[in-house]
C-alpha cells in the first residue's frame, strides 16, 4: 500500500484513528508512565530534585557490590549459556544426531517450568543435606548457595534462548557453503571455524547479549540460592519493600534498567541485520553433509548428558513431592500434597484464571499494533513499535516498582487488584504478539487487504475478517507463549500481589524461604502440569507445532 493512500485511509476512517491514539494511550499509561514513577521517585526522594540518592548508593560499597556482581555473573552465565545453546543446536540442525526431536523437547523443556524451580532441584541435589552431595557421595563441598549455585541454575534455565535462536540460525545457512569448502581441500574443522561460524556469529553475539540481560535481570534464582552473593535486582526488591527505602529502591530499579535497555537494543540491532541468513531460495537440505562418526558420537554423548541433567533435575522436583522431610526422613507420604492442596488450591485457581483472562487480550492486542505497524502509515509508527517492545527490555523489579509508584494513589488506585495483575501480564508480554504478528504480516502480500478495503471494507472490518485469520498461527502461538509468561512470572508481579490475588510463584517462593520444600516441590510439580497440559490441548485444537509456539520468544 503506498502512503497516500494509507494517508487517505487514516483520514477518512476515524475508528482507524482512534485505535492509534488508543493504543499509544494505552503504551504511555501502562508502559512509559510506571518507568516515569520509578525516575521521579528517585531523583526526587523529598519533593526536589536531587542526585542525592544515587551518590549514596555509589557511595556504599554494598551497592555497587551488587552491581559488579550482577554484571560478573551475567558475563560468565552468558557465555556458558551461549556455549551450551549453540553446541545443542549444532548437533540437532547441523549433525542430524539420534533422537534429535527428542532432544528439541528437552531443550526447550525449562522455559515452561517456575524461574527458581531448577534453585531448589539443586538445592535438594547439592546442598548441606543433599541427595548427591551429602548422602550418595558423602563430600563436604561447603554451599551451593552464592556465585556457584547461581551458575548452574541460571544456565540450565538461560540456554534454552540461545538454543532457539541459534537452531533457527543454524537452519538458515546454506549447507552447501560447506561443500564448497571441503571440495576446495579444506578440512571438516576448517571449513566449520572459517564458513558456519563466522555466519552465525551474530546470531551467537545476539544470543550472548540476551541471555546476559536476562541473568541480570533475573530475581527468582538468586533470591532463592543467592546467599550472601548480593545482586542488583535482589537489592532493589529488598531496599524497596524490606528496608521501605522506596527512592533507594527506584534508584537501584534504575541502574538496574539502564544497561539492560543498552543492551536489548543492540540485541536487537544485531538480529534485524540477519546477515547470517544465506537461504537462496532453492533447497539445499539435499546437500547435507555427511557426518564423522567420532562427531556423532561427541555431540550424541554432549545432548545425552545435558538432558539426563534437565531430567534428574525435574525427577528430584517429583520425588521431593513425596518425601516427607529431604535430607532427613526419605519416608513416602502424600501430607505434602493434602498441604499444599489447603493452602494453594485458591491461588492456583486465581493464577489460572488471571493468565487465561489476560492471555488473549494480550495476543489481539499484539495483533493490533503489528497491523498498524506494518500496514498503515502514520506519525509516530515506529515509536509505537518502539514502545511495545520495550517492555521486553525492562526488568521485571523495575515493572514491579514502577506499578506500585504509579498506581497506588489518586488518580490511579489499582494496587492490589485483579486488574492490575491482569496489565502486568499483557503489557510485559505484549511483545511476544508484536514480534509474531510482523513476522507473519511482512509474509502475506498486503495486496489481498487492499482487495477487501476496494470493495468498500474499512481497516476494522478488513482486520477481523481477512487479516486476522491469515495470521491465526501466529495469533495463537503468541497467546501460548504468554499464557506460559504470565502463569511462571515472580519478578514483576511479587510487588503486586495481594491476599485476595496471589500467584503460585510468590506462594512456592514463600514456601521455599520457610524451608518447606516438599510443598513448594508439589506446587511446582502442579504449575508445570497445568502448563503443560494447557498448551497441549491448544496445540491440539489449533493444529500448532512446537516450533511455531516456542519460536515466538526466541528472539527474547
Amino acid at each position: 500500500m503506498s502512503h497516500n493512500t494509507g494517508g487517505a485511509i487514516i483520514g477518512r476512517e476515524w475508528g482507524l484513528r482512534g485505535t492509534i491514539v488508543i493504543v499509544f494511550a494505552l503504551l504511555a499509561l501502562f508502559i512509559l508512565y510506571p518507568i516515569f514513577s520509578v525516575l521521579r521517585m528517585s531523583l526526587t526522594p523529598d519533593g526536589v530534585f536531587s542526585f542525592e540518592v544515587y551518590r549514596s548508593v555509589f557511595a556504599h560499597s554494598r551497592y555497587f557490590l551488587a552491581i559488579r556482581n550482577s554484571i560478573m555473573l551475567g558475563m560468565i552465565v552468558a557465555t556458558l549459556a551461549t556455549t551450551i545453546g549453540f553446541l545443542m543446536a549444532y548437533a540437532v540442525e547441523r549433525l542430524r544426531i539420534p533422537g534429535r526431536q527428542f532432544f528439541r523437547t528437552l531443550a526447550i523443556l525449562p522455559i515452561i517450568s517456575p524461574p527458581f524451580m531448577f534453585a531448589l532441584s539443586v538445592i535438594l541435589l547439592f546442598g548441606r543435606s543433599g541427595l548427591i552431595t551429602r548422602h550418595l557421595l558423602n563430600l563436604d563441598v561447603g554451599t551451593i548457595y552464592g556465585l556457584k549455585g547461581l551458575i548452574l541454575v541460571q544456565t540450565i534455565n538461560l540456554f534454552p534462548i540461545a538454543y532457539m535462536t541459534l537452531s533457527g540460525i543454524l537452519q538458515g545457512i546454506d549447507p552447501d557453503l560447506e561443500t564448497c569448502a571441503l571440495n576446495l581441500g579444506a578440512r571438516r574443522t576448517h571449513a566449520f571455524f572459517t564458513v558456519t561460524l563466522p555466519l552465525a556469529m551474530p546470531g551467537i553475539l545476539a544470543s550472548w547479549l540476551i541471555v546476559f540481560v536476562t541473568s541480570m535481570t533475573d530475581f527468582g534464582n538468586p533470591i532463592i540460592i543467592g546467599g550472601d552473593f548480593d545482586v542488583l535486582s535482589v537489592r532493589a526488591y529488598l531496599e524497596f519493600t524490606g528496608m521501605g527505602n522506596l527512592p533507594r529502591g527506584a534508584a537501584l530499579a534504575i541502574l538496574l534498567l539502564t544497561p539492560t535497555v543498552l543492551f536489548f537494543s543492540l540485541q536487537k540491532r544485531i538480529m534485524n541485520r540477519k546477515s547470517y541468513q544465506t537461504i537462496t531460495g532453492k533447497s539445499a537440505r539435499r546437500s547435507m553433509l555427511p557426518v564423522p562418526a567420532a562427531a556423532t558420537i561427541g555431540f550424541t554423548a554432549f545432548a545425552v548428558v545435558l538432558s539426563v541433567f534437565v531430567i534428574m533435575l525435574y525427577g528430584t522436583i517429583i520425588a521431593g513431592s513425596f518425601i516427607r522431610l529431604w535430607g532427613v526422613d526419605w519416608s513416602f507420604t502424600l501430607d505434602h500434597f493434602a498441604y499444599s492442596w489447603d493452602v494453594g488450591a485458591s491461588t492456583m485457581g486465581r493464577t489460572v484464571f488471571l493468565a487465561l483472562l489476560s492471555t488473549p487480550i494480550t495476543a489481539l492486542l499484539g495483533m493490533i499494533i503489528a497491523f498498524l505497524v506494518v500496514r498503515r502509515r502514520f506519525a509516530g509508527r515506529h515509536l509505537m513499535e518502539l514502545l511495545a517492545m520495550l517492555s521486553y527490555a525492562i526488568p521485571g523489579t523495575a515493572i514491579g516498582i514502577g506499578y506500585v509508584l504509579a498506581f497506588n494513589g489518586a488518580p490511579f488506585r489499582w494496587s492490589g487488584t485483579a486488574f492490575i495483575l491482569v496489565t502486568a501480564y499483557v503489557f510485559r508480554n505484549v511483545p511476544i504478539g508484536v514480534e509474531g504478528g510482523i513476522a507473519a504480516l511482512k509474509q502475506i502480500s498486503s495486496e489481498i487487504e487492499e482487495s477487501s478495503t476496494n470493495l468498500g471494507a474499512n481497516s476494522s472490518y478488513t482486520f477481523r475478517t481477512v487479516t486476522l485469520p491469515l495470521i491465526r498461527p501466529a495469533f495463537f502461538a503468541g497467546a501460548t507463549f504468554a499464557f506460559v509468561r504470565a502463569m511462571t512470572a515472580i519478578s514483576a508481579i511479587i510487588f503486586l500481589v495481594s491476599a485476595r490475588w496471589n500467584h503460585m510463584t510468590v506462594l512456592i517462593l514463600a514456601q521455599t524461604e520457610i524451608l518447606r520444600l516438599g510443598a513448594a516441590s508439589v506446587m511446582s510439580f502442579a504449575l508445570i502440569v497445568v502448563v503443560m497440559t494447557v498448551i497441549f490441548v491448544i496445540m491440539k485444537v489449533t493444529g500448532l507445532e512446537r516450533s511455531q509456539v516456542f519460536g515466538t520468544g526466541a528472539a527474547r
